[in-house]
């Protein structure tokens, strides 16, 4: 089983840049998205309901801003689109699909930028974090196997952008951040790609500026997390820099295909 998640930087956008192509070609089952920035409304026919695929979208309030989705070759058996609050539902982040013991989390974690660049939202950042920890958290304790995956709006380690140091100031690589993503791991959450892959330079996410994606100044900052009880079923994980149509690139892992059974 193929899960792949992707910010697509609005998805209406993506679509004009070859999205289905991507989908088409990619292999997967499950597919969480990222700053949809749409509501399913607004989208056409066939991407709000594709042959072949079961849709959901959770959109935010504000018009244009943030969204989440899951595409999955099965209907799931249930969707989840609140953590409790309404400052962080009204904003549409948070997407749960359960498939039989599997939980996918398609996840938009907000940056701590403020208006004025200021760091002024970590504080909404870190509270939205432990929301979504302590519901995933519950998932786990169920004895639900959980994949959370999304766009983390963190680098967790130095490895995990090209520029840590000119860096450390600024949200994304600040060390209430980083100690953040630290609680998650030591609560057993595992990052599936450095199962894998330990090399420097795997980023998900450039800057339009100054040729950043050509160069690979990046940041990683695009995850999937497993939970323990999903390790026995892991098989690989990736990202893929090569896929264009936004300023992330897809990441996902690959699963037993028992992975549902009870």
């Amino acid at each position: 089983m193929r899960v792949v998640s992707w910010n697509v930087n609005g998805l209406r956008a993506a679509v004009r840049k070859g999205f289905w192509g991507w989908m088409d070609a990619a292999g997967a089952d499950i597919v969480g998205l990222q700053e949809v920035r749409a509501r399913p409304e607004q989208l056409d026919a066939h991407t709000q309901a594709p042959p072949d695929w079961h849709a959901h979208f959770f959109p935010a309030k504000r018009p244009g801003y943030s969204g989440v989705g899951i595409y999955s070759r099965v209907a799931p058996d249930d969707v989840v689109t609140s953590l409790g609050e309404d400052r962080f539902d009204d904003e549409g982040r948070f997407m749960l699909a359960r498939f039989g013991r599997l939980v996918v989390a398609s996840v938009y974690f907000p940056n701590g930028n403020g208006k004025d660049r200021d760091n002024s939202r970590v504080p909404y950042k870190l509270d939205f974090y432990r929301a979504v920890f302590d519901v995933l958290q519950r998932r786990r304790r169920a004895g639900q196997r959980v994949v959370v995956m999304g766009d983390f709006n963190t680098a967790h380690k130095e490895i995990d952008l090209a520029r840590p140091k000119a860096n450390v100031k600024t949200s994304g690589f600040l060390p209430e951040e980083r100690l953040e993503m630290d609680r998650w791991i030591d609560a057993g959450w595992i990052d599936s790609l450095r199962e894998y892959d330990p090399a420097p330079g795997r980023y998900s996410w450039w800057t339009a500026r100054g040729g950043a994606r050509e160069r690979n100044v990046g940041w990683r900052i695009d995850y999937a997390l497993v939970s323990p009880s999903l390790r026995p079923y892991l098989r690989g994980a990736f990202l893929s820099p090569e896929v264009m149509g936004s300023d992330h690139c897809p990441v996902g892992v690959e699963l037993a295909s028992t992975v549902c059974a009870r």
